[in-house]
């Protein structure tokens, strides 16, 4: 289901604007869509009194918590869609959600397990905004991040469908919205187009192009400088900082020489640098540095005029790093299934 389609349908049941823009509000608040006082100027026509019920529960529907895993740095939410697919919200600090765009990921990064079993399906804008919806349920959601599953310049009409709503109905200020993109050239165009103009995160990674084809191995060519240049043509025409996301590797990309390369590519940019230790995945090769290294690095930054973050990846505490909780979900799904296989071949036919 997409935005359009849930207006379409409210307008086809006699919905006048006021009335859409009154039941897009309650659903993104997290509220029942009959909520608040009724009066002669806000009443409904009877045609649509009379759907609300069933549209409202194909709304609940769309995301439902199949189970939570709360962590010291925000609480990781396997989110059930409509058709029994999985994907994962996090519910941030300080009123912050990560919300996913895709089922899966075609980009491919090798340090991600998203990515693993490749794109499985497109989220329609209705389904990214249920997890809003979902979480409003639960506590006050202030900022949304599309940092989740997916790749979001790979869905990009249903994602800028999503922050477009969320940035008027939804209430959520411009800024509090936050795009993140491997940097995928058509973001660049769509983003001064859209009314809602949101807030950029760019995968960075590493200084080199070649490393970044190995670690990113289907994202597009683009040289780093390029990306970064690109990134703060975005940052002068909306007054927002790029927030750069770097997953801090050992031995791969948290040498002195990338940490130079950080500093000649970002020395006066309107840019934030946040350093994320690799969140230890099993079958991955890749190792997390510890908590010195990383910290001597954000420092080293610091001292050459890089505004740096070091971050943790939510969810590292609780073995949930994004992908995981559907990866493990859907392991012990396929090992259910052998299970009752199994004991059907057992049966007396």
């Amino acid at each position: 289901m997409n935005i359009d389609a849930i207006r379409q349908r409210l307008r086809t049941l006699g919905a006048r604007p006021s009335h859409e823009g009154r039941l897009l509000r309650a659903w993104l608040q997290g509220r029942a869509l009959d909520a608040g006082p009724h009066t002669d100027s806000n009443r409904l026509p009877k045609a649509l009194q009379a759907a609300l019920p069933a549209l409202e529960a194909e709304l609940l529907a769309l995301a439902r918590v199949r189970s939570e895993h709360p962590g010291e740095d925000g609480t990781r939410l396997l989110v059930e869609l409509a058709d029994g697919q999985t994907v994962e919200s996090v519910l941030l600090p300080r009123d912050g959600l990560c919300v996913s765009t895709q089922l899966g990921c075609a980009v491919g990064c090798v340090f991600c397990m998203t990515g693993k079993d490749g794109l499985l399906r497109q989220l329609g804008s209705a389904e990214i905004v249920a997890q809003v919806a979902l979480a409003r349920r639960q506590r006050r959601v202030h900022k949304v991040v599309f940092m989740g599953m997916g790749e979001p310049a790979h869905n990009l009409d249903a994602v800028a469908e999503a922050i477009e709503l969320l940035g008027t109905e939804g209430a959520i200020p411009h800024k509090n919205l936050v795009l993140s993109t491997v940097g995928d050239m058509r973001v660049f165009e769509r983003l001064p187009q859209m009314q809602v103009k949101p807030a950029l995160a760019l995968s960075l990674h590493t200084t080199k192009a070649a490393l970044r084809a190995q670690l990113l191995p289907r994202a597009p060519r683009i040289d780093p400088g390029e990306l970064v240049e690109h990134g703060e043509a975005w940052a002068r025409a909306t007054g927002y900082p790029i927030q750069y996301q770097w997953t801090l590797i050992e031995g791969v990309n948290d040498g002195e020489d990338e940490i130079e390369g950080i500093a000649r590519l970002l020395a006066g940019k309107y840019a934030v640098m946040n350093m994320i230790p690799f969140n230890t995945v099993n079958g991955l090769a890749y190792r997390r540095p510890d908590a010195e290294r990383a910290a001597a690095i954000a420092r080293s930054l610091h001292r050459r005029g890089i505004l740096t973050k070091l971050r943790q990846s939510a969810g590292q505490d609780v073995d949930a790093g994004c992908g995981q909780l559907r990866a493990r979900e859907s392991k012990l799904a396929f090992v259910r299934r052998e299970e009752k296989r199994a004991v059907r071949g057992q049966l007396p036919g």
